[in-house]
């Protein structure tokens, strides 16, 4: 009989390696291992909190909406279609989700060394109470294991929710929602606080792909004349209040492909929208009207009270041959250098210094964060350093994160930690990998008495839940 391998996260994991740094580590990640969780943006389905009805099998829910997974899976060769990856034009793809387990447990070594691995063996073992490695021998176990789990009512989401910690999560829907999963859990009685936020792309940036026919969508939905810059404004004004008053937001979110602001007259930016809105815009226009929007954005954002987060710098759908058969967020989106400096001039030359405004930046170019970001933290009232993002919410991307900002930014000039994930079982597997990668770094400060243990203490609550639960106000 063959003896599988067993599943057993050991306690000091990512805890440097020193075993003075590593004492003190261990001290600062209990003070904070059971802070409650502010999940402030991320992609979960409000559905499954407002239906609370149990997770679908294992496949459906680790494997096929994960593109963390199945992208490195497709690096090796491994077909989409075989992991359960549904493609748009209705072809072939696998259904049989034990195959599709399966077919994961083949390749589940591919994930060694990765966070993705890292998550998974939190979610496996500390959520399911899984305690044998996943491998091909042991996959239908495993599989029937979880999805008996899954069954009861203590892994509903909700349930799952409190047992997570979660004082507060927001999701991300466009303008054209009608969030009525937000309301219908406020309507529940349930006290779990998720919210939305606002991510206008499909209506600010007239080179997505949903531009043109969900601009006349916001003016219906609205009563606004968006066949002009005035009601185009008002039509995005009365949809930011809707997500307040209906979803909770407090935040807006624009993943735009550059960091370039502009801060035109009103009769310019007029003229420009006239263009956009008559599909006669060329690129050099479309790249003025995104930057455009996201000045008009902090300015909405100074009336509201809504924070505002810049998500740019990826370059999505560069595989054609993926994206044309399954569509976006299927794994073959990629990191690009990204300006910040000159970008963002005007907006914060109109912006820059009101107080009242928060603007969470994030990057996905590292080489950004000391050149860049850092500085532009460390003087600009209302600027905020986002967390190491996407490619970089991983153990060594958040340890260059703290290295490279804290010198110029400090502490106080970042918002904690942010999962921005799909997959809910990842919440607090990447919330607890976050903590342990903030306590070494502050250890390693200890420990070369350049801070104060009792100073340590404080930041690393602060890093776990104050900083995030002000910044996003929450």
């Amino acid at each position: 009989m063959t003896t599988e391998a067993p599943l057993a996260p050991h306690p000091d994991r990512l805890l440097p390696a020193d075993p003075e740094t590593r004492a003190i580590a261990r001290a600062l990640y209990r003070s904070v291992r059971d802070l409650p969780i502010i999940s402030p943006h991320g992609h979960t389905d409000p559905s499954w909190f407002a239906e609370n009805q149990p997770f679908p099998d294992p496949a459906s829910l680790f494997i096929i909406p994960d593109h963390y997974i199945f992208r490195m899976l497709y690096s090796q060769g491994v077909p989409l279609e075989e992991l359960g990856v549904p493609r748009i034009d209705g072809g072939w793809t696998e259904t049989d989700t034990r195959r599709i387990w399966r077919r994961f447990a083949e390749n589940f070594h591919l994930l060694r060394g990765t966070p993705s691995r890292m998550w998974l063996d939190y979610a496996f073992h500390d959520i399911l109470g899984v305690t044998e490695r996943l491998s091909p021998t042991n996959a239908d176990r495993i599989y029937d294991q979880i999805d008996a789990q899954l069954k009861r009512p203590e892994f509903l989401p909700r349930a799952l929710f409190e047992r997570f910690r979660i004082e507060a999560l927001a999701t991300t829907e466009n303008p054209l929602d009608d969030l009525r999963h937000h309301r219908a859990i406020r309507a529940s009685g349930w006290g779990g606080r998720v919210v939305t936020a606002f991510r206008p792309d499909n209506v600010t940036d007239p080179e997505h792909p949903r531009f043109a026919e969900d601009l006349p969508e916001l003016g219906r939905i609205t009563g606004e004349d968006v066949g002009n810059w005035d009601g185009y404004l008002a039509a995005l004004r009365n949809r930011r209040r809707y997500f307040i008053e209906q979803g909770g937001a407090t935040s807006t979110d624009h993943g735009h492909p550059t960091a370039h602001t502009e801060n035109l007259p009103q009769e310019e930016a007029a003229a420009l929208y006239g263009r956009i809105a008559a599909g006669q815009a060329s690129a050099a226009d479309a790249e003025r009207f995104r930057g455009q929007m996201l000045t008009e954005m902090a300015r909405m954002s100074l009336d509201d009270g809504l924070v505002m987060q810049i998500h740019p710098g990826a370059l999505r759908g560069q595989n054609p041959a993926v994206t044309d058969s399954f569509g976006e967020a299927k794994g073959d989106d990629w990191p690009s250098s990204t300006e910040y400096v000159r970008a963002l001039k005007p907006l914060l030359n109109a912006f820059g210094n009101e107080r009242a405004l928060t603007i969470i930046l994030f990057t996905l170019d590292e080489t950004t964060y000391s050149r860049e970001i850092a500085p532009l933290a460390g003087h600009y009232p209302a600027l905020r350093i986002g967390p190491a993002w996407w490619f970089h919410d991983s153990p060594e991307g958040m340890k260059r994160f703290r290295e490279q900002v804290t010198e110029t930014g400090g502490f106080y000039n970042t918002v904690g930690f942010n999962d921005d994930t799909r997959a809910f079982f990842s919440v607090p597997a990447r919330h607890d990998l976050s903590r342990r990668i903030d306590c070494g770094f502050l250890a390693k400060l200890v420990a070369e008495h350049r801070i104060d243990q009792d100073e340590a203490f404080a930041v690393a609550e602060d890093l776990a839940y104050n900083l995030v639960k002000a910044a996003y106000r929450l």
